[in-house]
């Protein structure tokens, strides 16, 4: 027992060297308590996230673009390491919780739907209809982590991890990120209002340090990636770069993370906020709407859309039916429904478990659905 309590003071010591402004294990917030062991506790959210099925199902989700032949285009798995790494980069010079950081990070796109924002959207319009509430990949990953993972069991992830993951919409960019300290009961508050007033949720600031560094790292981990990946396509070439951008940022991805990355820490050092320079943040202003334009507009075609919206539509009501007749032989049930625990079964809507099943799809079973019930 004294060994084992000298192994967990070592997982604890680098606590010593952390900024003032940093979370601290001592302030881990749960929602049922465990049993310690040697490992701090965003240590252990780490461990859950990765060996989670979810995690798994990373490999074959959309990150930009969906069913290119060619094997150097960005999955949302590699996504979420990019935005882990740096993220820990910024954490680690500006002496952050590295391990917090990391457990958003890993997690933080967990919600995502199959095709990509494109899936969300279209599994949104269906929410809207079905549900009359909205779904968002950030609010999905939270319910995902809290009420579907693990059997329907949830992983149990600390408060501080579960509103990084809430509140960490890249697609949001501001000069400056300033945590905004919530209880228990105000995480849920606004996971709850979500549902109902997305608009209002998307400027809700992450409750540490940490959860803004993964917000404004998810920008760092898509922005310059997603041009190298329409280059690949060949969408563009890299000399169509707006130079105005390109003077400041760099023109290839490595050039544009690691001007990214300094600015910040040069600008959030022994501060209680993460910040951008001004010039950094017009230029990478400047190159989101530019990315708009020429990469995510053009994704997917019209067509395409249509036919995805019809699928999606129609696996929904073809689920829906099952889970209603209680069809056991549906793929609804013989990889989902029969492994998630009485309370979830008994207190999840026949609506609202379509949805989750949908959501948690990867690319290739989705497609392979669609396929099914359209041939």
């Amino acid at each position: 027992m004294e060994q084992l309590e000298k192994i967990k003071h070592n997982f604890l010591k680098i606590e010593n060297t952390y900024s003032s402004y940093a979370t601290r294990s001592n302030k881990v917030i749960r929602f049922c308590p465990i049993v310690d062991d040697i490992r701090a506790p965003f240590f252990r959210d780490v461990d859950r996230i990765i060996h989670a099925l979810s995690y798994t199902r990373y490999a074959d989700k959309t990150q930009v673009y969906s069913f290119k032949q060619n094997d150097h285009i960005s999955e949302r798995m590699l996504h979420v390491q990019l935005v882990s790494k740096v993220a820990r980069t910024i954490g680690r010079a500006l002496n952050l919780n590295c391990d917090l950081i990391e457990a958003i990070a890993l997690g933080h796109d967990v919600g995502h739907t199959p095709l990509g924002h494109t899936g969300e959207a279209l599994l949104n319009e269906i929410s809207l209809r079905e549900l009359g509430e909205y779904f968002a990949h950030n609010i999905q990953g939270v319910r995902h982590y809290m009420e579907v993972e693990n059997h329907g069991e949830g992983l149990n992830l600390s408060v501080q991890v579960l509103d990084g993951i809430m509140c960490h919409n890249g697609e949001m960019l501001s000069n400056i990120y300033i945590p905004a300290f919530k209880t228990k009961e105000e995480f849920l508050k606004q996971y709850h209002n979500a549902y109902h007033d997305l608009k209002a949720s998307s400027h809700n600031h992450p409750m540490t340090l940490e959860g803004c560094v993964v917000r404004i790292s998810d920008i760092i981990g898509y922005i310059g990636r997603d041009i190298e990946d329409a280059i690949e396509l060949g969408l563009f070439e890299r000399d169509e770069l707006p130079s105005e951008i390109t003077a400041i940022l760099g023109n290839t991805n490595s050039d544009i993370m690691n001007t990214i990355i300094l600015d910040i820490i040069e600008n959030s050092l022994d501060k209680p906020y993460i910040a951008l320079s001004d010039v950094v943040y017009q230029a990478l202003f400047s190159l989101k709407k530019f990315n708009a334009k020429n990469i995510y507009s053009n994704s997917m075609t019209k067509e395409e859309i249509e036919y995805y919206r019809m699928g999606m539509n129609k696996l929904y009501y073809v689920y829906l039916e099952d889970v209603r007749r209680h069809n056991i032989e549906s793929i609804i049930y013989t990889i989902f429904l029969n492994f998630q625990c009485p309370r979830y079964v008994d207190f999840t809507s026949e609506k609202r478990m379509v949805i989750d099943f949908i959501a948690g799809m990867t690319d290739d079973l989705f497609i392979r659905e669609v396929r099914r019930i359209t041939k």
